[in-house]
C-alpha cells in the first residue's frame, strides 16, 4: 500500500506542476508550451551529464501530466554504414528490437530515462520556469515599450539623482539623462510628464528606455495628439527646428487650398497651440506654411519679420535676405535665434540684410 501511495503522490505533484503552468499561462501570458520548452532543454543538459561522451539524449515533458520521459534517437542505416553508434542504428537491429517494418532512412527511439531522474527533474523544473517567467516577462516588457518607440510616453518624476532625473514609466522606471532635459525645467515628485521615446533596448534586466524633453519630435506628437487634422492627414508638419525651452519654428502644408493648417494647428482662440505650449512650460512656437518655392519658403520661416526680397542659390542651399531697416533686429532674432532656426527649418544658410545697407552697397558700385 505505502508503494502504490507513493507512486499516486508522484502523480498528483506533476498534474499540480502542470496546473500551475496553466494558471501562469492564463494570468501572465506565458505561452505553456514556451516554459515546457525551456523545461525540457534544461532538463536534457542534466540528463546528458549522466551518459558518456556522445550521447546526446531527448527529454519530453507530458503536457498533460507532466511525466518526464528520456529517449535516445538512432537514425537507421545499412548494417556496413554504421559510423557513429551514438546516433546510428544497423537496420537488421533496428528490425529486431524497434520495429520490423524499419527502413533506412527511419528515426527509431530507445527510452533512457535514468533512476530517480523524476526528483532531479522536479527541482530542475521549478528552477527554469521561475528562470522562463522573468525572461519572459523581460521580454513582454520589452515589446510594449518598443511599439512606444519614437512616440510620447507619460511618465510619473520620482527624484532628481544629481543631475538626472528618475522617472516612473508606470511598468517600469528610467532616467531622464542631463542631456535629454530642458536646462529651464523643473519638476516636483509626483508630477506627470509627457516624454519622447527616443529607443528602447534589451538588456539582461530589464529593458532600457530612453526618454527625452529636448528631441523636436516631442512637439511634433504633442501637435498629433491635439489636431485632428494631424492625425487624418489633411495637414501635414514638414519639419521643425527647436531650441528646446525657448523656441521651436515649425513648418506645416496642407493638400487642400480649403484647409488652413496653420489656422488648424493653432485652433480656435488659440486652444490647440496654448495646450503645447502649456506642456513645454511656456517655449514659444511659430507655425509657418511649408511651400515648394524656396524663396516663399525661406520668407515664411523668418516670421514675424517682414521680408522685402530673398534671392536663393538652389545649388549652394543659400540665401540672401533683405528686410526694412525697422525689421532686421526681429529678422536675427535675440542673439540671433530667429535667423538660425529659419535656417535650421529651411535647410539654407541665411544672410540677412537691411535695406539701408543694400542701397549703400549698390551706390558703392556705381
Amino acid at each position: 500500500m505505502a508503494v502504490r501511495k507513493g507512486k499516486r503522490s508522484a502523480e498528483a505533484d506533476r498534474l499540480d506542476f502542470i496546473g500551475a503552468l496553466d494558471e501562469i499561462e492564463k494570468e501572465r501570458q506565458i505561452p505553456k508550451a514556451v516554459m515546457l520548452k525551456a523545461i525540457e532543454d534544461s532538463l536534457k543538459l542534466a540528463c546528458k551529464s549522466q551518459f558518456a561522451k556522445g550521447v546526446n539524449p531527448r527529454v519530453t515533458v507530458n503536457p498533460e501530466n507532466g511525466e518526464v520521459k528520456a529517449f535516445l534517437d538512432y537514425e537507421v542505416v545499412d548494417d556496413e554504414d554504421v559510423i557513429n553508434d551514438n546516433t546510428q542504428i544497423r537496420l537488421t537491429k533496428a528490425r529486431l528490437e524497434f520495429d520490423k517494418k524499419a527502413e533506412v532512412g527511419d528515426i527509431v527511439s530507445k527510452e533512457v530515462t535514468p533512476k530517480n531522474f523524476g526528483r532531479i527533474a522536479a527541482q530542475k523544473a521549478k528552477q527554469t520556469v521561475v528562470q522562463t517567467i522573468r525572461q519572459e516577462e523581460r521580454k513582454v516588457l520589452y515589446n510594449y515599450y518598443k511599439e512606444k518607440k519614437d512616440d510620447i510616453i507619460t511618465g510619473v518624476v520620482q527624484r532628481y539623482t544629481e543631475k538626472n532625473i528618475g522617472i516612473n514609466l508606470g511598468r517600469l522606471d528610467t532616467v531622464l539623462n542631463e542631456n535629454e532635459q530642458v536646462k529651464t525645467e523643473r519638476f516636483k515628485p509626483t508630477e506627470r510628464i509627457k516624454l519622447y521615446v527616443v529607443d528602447v533596448m534589451e538588456t539582461h534586466k530589464d529593458p532600457r528606455v530612453t526618454v527625452s524633453r529636448t528631441h523636436p519630435n516631442l512637439v511634433k506628437r504633442l501637435f498629433e495628439e491635439e489636431v485632428t487634422e494631424l492625425q487624418d492627414g489633411t495637414v501635414q508638419i514638414i519639419n521643425i527646428a527647436r531650441e528646446a525651452g525657448s523656441r521651436t519654428k515649425m513648418s506645416v502644408f496642407a493638400e487642400s487650398d480649403n484647409i488652413d493648417p496653420v489656422g488648424a494647428c493653432v485652433g480656435v482662440n488659440g486652444a490647440r497651440v496654448n495646450s503645447v505650449v502649456k506642456e513645454l512650460r511656456g517655449e514659444k512656437i511659430d507655425i509657418i506654411v511649408w511651400n515648394e518655392d524656396p524663396e516663399v519658403y525661406i520668407e515664411n520661416a523668418l516670421s514675424p519679420a517682414t521680408v522685402k526680397e530673398v534671392y536663393v542659390d538652389v545649388e549652394e542651399k543659400t540665401a540672401e535676405v533683405t528686410v526694412p531697416d525697422n525689421q532686421l533686429s526681429l529678422a536675427i532674432g535675440k542673439e540671433g535665434q530667429n535667423a538660425r532656426l529659419a535656417a535650421k527649418l529651411t535647410g539654407y544658410k541665411i544672410d540677412i540684410k537691411c535695406e539701408s545697407d543694400v542701397a549703400n552697397a549698390t551706390d558703392d558700385e556705381e
